[in-house]
């Protein structure tokens, strides 16, 4: 008999928890951004700016669009003049706005945060921009390099200048670029007029990608081999060029 009443209570406990449970669960949850998780010290953010505006962001996604500075400090540990004092600072540096609306012919106040998302993603971007830019120079630098070793000497400010112009003002990748020195050196003609010539030929062809300027160069490769296979059958001599290769100042 002890037993089985144990089990009943048991069961009601299991029971008033999983109904518990259930009641949390419809209380909802909120989505932090990782981004802004990440990067809210870099916006200038303490650590109760950040979680007062997580906390209006709370109340906005359950429906209440403007709490107070009491029902903000109700869930943290800071005072309700602090809090009041942390919200016009945060209106003031532009993270928050309070717009009005009407319904029902009377004025209601809500916050809005799109200004705190607009400058997240203003540092997103700027430092998206600061990021390509040292890719840029570090890949123009390797640049440099290889061309150096290829011509096995320094370049020359003019060819320095060229080199910065394809990247610049042509705004060859400069994978494309190490492609087209490739091409120059397996061809036997390692000078800047003809990998110039090589990039023109390559951009006015649409090609932008390694891929692409492998299969343009393979096409007219075969094409100048079996151009070539014709005239040596016709002179019936016995010099064959082993490797063929496109002139591309010729064409």
């Amino acid at each position: 008999m002890k037993m089985y009443i144990h089990v009943i209570l048991m069961g009601e406990v299991w029971f008033m928890n999983n109904e518990k449970l259930i009641e949390w669960l419809e209380q909802g949850s909120i989505s932090i951004p990782t981004l802004l998780l990440v990067n809210y010290k870099k916006l200038g953010l303490t650590e109760n700016d950040f979680m007062v505006l997580l906390h209006v962001l709370s109340f906005i996604e359950s429906g209440n669009s403007f709490p107070t500075p009491t029902e903000l400090t109700n869930r943290m540990n800071v005072s309700t003049e602090d809090c009041a004092d942390i919200l016009r600072k945060l209106f003031q540096r532009g993270f928050i706005t309070i717009n009005e609306e009407f319904e029902n012919g009377i004025i209601h106040e809500k916050y809005s945060l799109k200004p705190l998302w607009e400058k997240l993603l203003q540092l997103f971007l700027a430092e998206e921009s600061t990021t390509k830019k040292q890719q840029t120079q570090q890949d123009e630098a390797n640049l440099y390099i290889i061309f150096e070793k290829e011509f096995g000497r320094p370049l020359s400010p003019f060819e320095g200048e060229s080199l910065a112009m394809w990247i610049d003002q042509d705004h060859h990748d400069p994978l494309i670029i190490k492609a087209a020195l490739r091409e120059a050196v397996m061809s036997g003609k390692l000078n800047f007029r003809y990998i110039d010539r090589i990039l023109f030929e390559w951009k006015k062809n649409g090609i932008t990608t390694i891929e692409h300027a492998q299969a343009h160069s393979r096409k007219f490769r075969q094409y100048q081999q079996k151009t070539q296979k014709q005239v040596d059958n016709n002179q019936q001599g016995d010099y064959k060029r082993s490797v063929p290769f496109y002139n591309w100042l010729e064409n």
